[in-house]
């Protein structure tokens, strides 16, 4: 598992990356983000809704709720055009700071 402040920086990148093409309930977001890390990075409920409402407190994130037949009603939330800035500038401050990482431990990535 990463470390712990380097997954707790990187989780607002996560979620506003995860929901800018699609609207995605909480649930979804954790199992993605367990999945494409390839288990790597787990976000518990415990800290992942939290987030998900201070995202939405800022106005990064909008929620809404969606009931289907037969199951339970669920929070759907979509990347707003203030979250869409924010996301570009942390993608730009990210891309920096993993090629100056790079550069100094001679680490290549894919």
């Amino acid at each position: 598992m990463l470390d712990r402040e380097l997954k707790k920086g990187s989780a607002e990148l996560l979620i506003l990356s995860l929901v800018e093409d699609r609207p995605r309930h909480g649930y979804d977001i954790g199992q993605l983000i367990e999945l494409r890390s390839r288990g790597t990075l787990r976000f518990n409920v415990a800290s992942l809704y939290p987030l998900l409402y201070r995202l939405e407190k800022r106005g990064w994130i909008r929620g809404r709720w969606v009931e289907k037949a037969g199951q339970r009603r669920r929070r759907y939330y979509r990347l707003t055009p203030a979250g869409g800035k924010i996301l570009a500038a942390q993608r730009e401050g990210w891309r920096e700071f993993v090629e100056a990482i790079s550069r100094i431990t001679g680490i290549q990535h894919a």
